[in-house]
């Protein structure tokens, strides 16, 4: 069974997961890859195609990766990327307040993905159990 620090942890990343793949989901279905770039474009984000890819994949697929717990250190990164160049380009000018289109989402949501993406796992985690054999075998100085 999974102690409570476990449980809490692997909560937060079931919410921050939802957000996620709800948006990543948004882009690829709801939108659609052509509508994100040329909303991308028109708020001057370089590449913007290339843009709207990584946008949409990292999010459905860092999504559902945070869920599962698995490669956590590595989708926190690439999601906080994804939400600097969201506050960077489509929110920082709205200023801070969510309700006037500002960045308070995405900069709540780095600060959840700095919580979860590099705090020991715990055991609801898939890091837990793949990346166990190498933590048995590390040497302590």
């Amino acid at each position: 069974m999974f102690g409570i620090r476990s449980g809490t942890f692997f909560l937060a990343r079931l919410i921050l997961g939802y957000i996620f793949i709800m948006h990543g989901w948004q882009k690829l279905h709801t939108n659609g890859i052509d509508a994100t770039e040329r909303a991308f474009d028109s708020m001057g984000i370089p590449a913007p195609n290339l843009a709207a890819q990584y946008a949409t994949w990292v999010e459905f697929v860092g999504g559902i990766l945070l869920i599962l717990g698995l490669f956590l250190p590595i989708v926190a990164i690439l999601l906080i990327a994804d939400m600097i160049g969201a506050i960077a380009y489509a929110h920082w000018d709205a200023g801070f307040w969510a309700a006037d289109g500002g960045y308070e989402l995405p900069l709540a949501l780095i600060g959840g993905l700095l919580a979860v993406g590099f705090a020991q796992a715990g055991s609801a985690a898939a890091d837990h159990y793949v990346f166990r054999r190498r933590r048995r075998g590390a040497v302590v100085d």
